[in-house]
């Protein structure tokens, strides 16, 4: 099942984010570290074009250490790009922040010549809770949900850093399939767009092929030997490890997946990265293929559609005599 997900306020947002990367210096994309490339928007990578960016690898804590390192390498090798990774709740993200702003952009100081910052991100990468600490209030609503920014607010960080924050906002198309499962397991994606069972599923999947110790230890089924099972040998294990079982012995899928997804998002299997720079090239590129196929598909149909219509000539051979000109 591809996932998507772009209600009606995203629209607002890319045409808000449109309008106002043209009168910033520099844009700041909040990334989810657990899902680094999937979480990155496309379509703000082609509206702030020519713009410096610092890419935050956000929720840190919740990530696989090794992973994060070799994400942060990634984007550090980019032109133009600075990468750095923190938890939005740590004390002390203010001044790192702000310094690699600066560091960008040196010639931008003082209440002539304010530094001027756009941050963005995707729903429910903790944009609102770390605005909040960077600024001292609660200004920007927060909650543990997608979609809780509606509107743009200018805040000021300092008399001469000004910062510009936009709504959260996924992409009209995810074509990566696999990022539409890392994007609605983290809970970047409205509920009412996505099967929690098919997502806990994926989700297992990834996680028994890639942190199988993390998941035998979180479901105690560490000392099981036989414990290499498939997702939903998984899921089961686990619903009725935690009792998610109808009358009859039926399995709850629904509240089981629920479950699952929470452990993940809360960090309780453990700290884990869901993708790699080499396995998101991969799906990229099989995704980009597979794009191309279908396109070159839709091509082909629509010449055979119009190659199957008769002629103006061969229309008026099939006309009923008496509709046809006399000669």
């Amino acid at each position: 099942m591809a996932i998507q997900w772009f209600p009606g306020h995203m629209n607002k947002a890319k045409k808000a984010i449109a309008e106002r990367v043209k009168s910033v210096d520099m844009v700041i994309e909040m990334l989810d570290a657990r899902l680094p490339a999937s979480s990155e928007n496309p379509l703000l990578a082609q509206l702030s074009k020519g713009k410096p960016k610092l890419k935050i690898l956000n929720k840190q804590d919740l990530a696989d250490p090794e992973r994060t390192r070799i994400w942060l390498d990634y984007y550090n090798n980019k032109e133009d790009t600075r990468a750095i990774a923190l938890d939005s709740s740590e004390k002390g993200a203010t001044a790192k922040i702000t310094q690699a702003c600066r560091n960008m952009m040196p010639n931008r100081s003082g209440i002539a010549k304010p530094l001027r910052v756009l941050i963005c991100g995707i729903p429910n990468v903790g944009k609102s809770t770390l605005i909040n600490g960077m600024i001292g209030k609660k200004s920007a609503k927060t909650g543990n949900e997608p979609g809780i920014t509606k509107a743009e607010q200018r805040l000021f960080l300092a008399d001469d850093f000004w910062l510009y924050d936009t709504p959260g906002m996924l992409w009209p198309k995810i074509i990566v399939e696999e990022s539409g499962y890392n994007l609605a397991a983290s809970g970047a994606v409205g509920r009412n767009a996505l099967d929690e069972e098919e997502v806990a599923l994926e989700l297992l999947d990834y996680l028994r092929r890639h942190y199988l110790p993390l998941l035998q230890n979180r479901y105690q089924a560490d000392k099981d030997p036989s414990s290499h099972w498939n997702d939903v040998e998984w899921l089961e294990w686990i619903a009725k490890k935690r009792g998610a079982v109808l009358s009859g012995g039926r399995i709850d899928y629904q509240k089981i997946s629920e479950n699952i997804l929470t452990d993940f998002r809360d960090g309780k299997i453990g700290a884990i990265t869901l993708e790699t720079p080499n396995q998101w090239e991969t799906w990229l590129k099989k995704a980009r293929q597979k794009e191309a196929e279908l396109k070159a598909l839709r091509e082909a149909r629509k010449l055979e559609r119009k190659g199957s219509r008769p002629s103006e000539n061969e229309q008026s051979e099939f006309q009923p005599s008496e509709n046809r000109e006399q000669p």
